[in-house]
């Protein structure tokens, strides 16, 4: 195909009037050759000004993130315990209750473990079902299991993984105003929480006994015609950037990079804590302090993405290039927890999504300056 200067080109030589259909039909054909599928590869995102952050960031509010959804999550919830039932719930009602509508769906399964088959429950929250394209915010719910004729303790995964999940329920409700605004402006892009459940090994890890929602849903969702009515297109193709967090919750984490093809979302994160440093708006965040390395190469590890990445599905991962201390252990509670850390990722990712939606909040008008 021709580039537009090759088209000004050929003008010199022909009709103005007939040059100025070429140049159309050419940018026609540019404008609509590209697969809807595709265009995920094209995305640009918005960059917020300083007056925009601020709007956004006054809606969020740690203290009550940590009360109103982090200590509801912090049970034990290994697959079909009571206390995964009750935070399932929780997640449902919390999404459910928000104005900006969205669609919470149970994908309930059966499957075959080391303690016979078990029933699993993943939560997909779609904020606009009609839209092609998502943005996929995931994350797991389930809490490792330990026999407590082993152990007589009980493990409560706080950064693995209720806080994750903590986060982004306070991302849904403190964006509640600007998603409704989106959903209503851009029917083509739109947001998707996953809660997955089964993450967590429930004797062993091997490649049967773990990721047992990841693997289902991603199989699931190969299969299902997206846009409805399909035939050659997957709900999977309809995922512009699957971002998964696990792991999150102790201090100073590092985020590298696990994959080349999205190196620059991983840029944008670390654009965005340098904004958000530079305005004052992180706790405890000196300038020796960074979270995201896009520069840095960081190994791959077995996780929720997995199934989708697979698939060729884009990933973009974020788990600390070294486990918190507690990984994995009886004091990955609440007390282990940090909350500058938890507090300023999350407003990092809040921003993240904004502008990958290109979503700008209302700036209020300030009455200190009114007449």
């Amino acid at each position: 195909m021709w580039k537009r200067s090759d088209n000004i080109g050929v003008c010199r030589s022909i009709m103005p009037s007939f040059c100025s259909l070429l140049i159309g039909v050419t940018f026609i054909l540019h404008a609509s050759g590209i697969p809807w599928t595709e265009e995920k590869l094209q995305h640009s995102a918005a960059t917020l000004t300083n007056d925009e952050i601020s709007a956004a960031l006054s809606h969020t509010d740690l203290g009550q993130m940590w009360e109103r959804d982090l200590k509801p999550l912090l049970v034990v919830r290994y697959p079909s315990s009571a206390g995964s039932q009750a935070v399932q719930e929780h997640i449902n009602t919390t999404l459910s209750s928000l104005e900006a509508g969205w669609e919470v769906t149970m994908d309930r399964f059966e499957s075959d473990t080391p303690y016979g088959r078990l029933p699993f429950t993943n939560l997909i929250a779609t904020l606009n079902p009609a839209a092609k394209r998502r943005l996929v915010l995931a994350c797991h719910y389930d809490s490792k299991y330990y026999p407590p004729q082993w152990h007589g303790k009980e493990f409560l995964g706080a950064t693995d993984s209720a806080v994750p999940c903590a986060m982004l329920l306070e991302l849904a409700r403190a964006l509640d105003e600007e998603l409704k605004a989106q959903k209503s402006s851009n029917n083509n892009l739109t947001l998707q929480l996953i809660f997955f459940d089964g993450e967590e090994a429930l004797f062993q890890w091997t490649s049967t006994d773990s990721l047992y929602g990841s693997r289902h849903l991603a199989e699931k969702m190969e299969a299902t015609p997206h846009p409805e009515g399909a035939t050659d297109t997957n709900q999977l193709h309809g995922i512009d950037l699957f971002v998964l967090l696990d792991l999150i919750g102790a201090p100073t984490p590092l985020f590298g990079n696990k994959f080349q093809d999205t190196k620059p979302w991983l840029t944008r994160l670390q654009n965005i804590e340098k904004r958000l440093h530079s305005m004052n708006q992180l706790v405890e965040h000196p300038n020796s302090v960074q979270y995201f390395w896009p520069g840095v190469p960081a190994g791959h590890v077995f996780d929720d993405h997995i199934p989708f990445l697979n698939r060729g599905v884009r990933i973009l991962h974020l788990i600390p290039a070294s486990f918190p201390s507690v990984w994995h252990r009886f004091e990955d509670d609440e007390e282990n927890l940090d909350r500058p850390t938890i507090g300023n990722l999350s407003k990092i990712l809040l921003i993240f999504v904004l502008e990958y939606l290109n979503a700008r909040p209302t700036v209020p008008t300030n009455p200190q300056n009114a007449p």
